[in-house]
């Protein structure tokens, strides 16, 4: 998988990061949730950096401290691994990306 670095927001000892990849979805980097594998908490102003008329296709849990929880696919692709620098506190997920007018509670760019 190919990535395409679209931003990141650097906050509270972390980098979240947002990418786009060659499979038209996204790999969102982000701080680990504990006991949920398959999640990653970022801030809310990660979202700026979708790309225009495009949304996450995953709901977002609003955590009321500026930041969402969403769940993806664990990144395990080395080549994908390669291009990015994951601090230990930190992963990342892939997910899916709608254009347009997508499903309901999903991010929107």
């Amino acid at each position: 998988m190919e990535l395409r670095f679209l931003g990141k927001q650097t906050q509270g000892g972390g980098s979240p990061t947002l990418f786009a990849t060659d499979r038209d979805t996204y790999v969102v980097q982000g701080w680990k949730v504990p006991g949920q594998e398959t999640s990653v908490e970022i801030p809310h102003e990660l979202l700026q950096y979708l790309e225009p008329d495009t949304e996450l296709a995953v709901p977002l849990q609003d955590t009321g401290r500026g930041s969402y929880i969403l769940s993806g696919t664990v990144v395990v692709d080395t080549e994908a691994l390669s291009q990015m620098d994951i601090p230990g506190h930190e992963t990342s997920v892939e997910v899916g990306r709608v254009r347009g007018g997508g499903a309901d509670e999903t991010a929107h760019g």
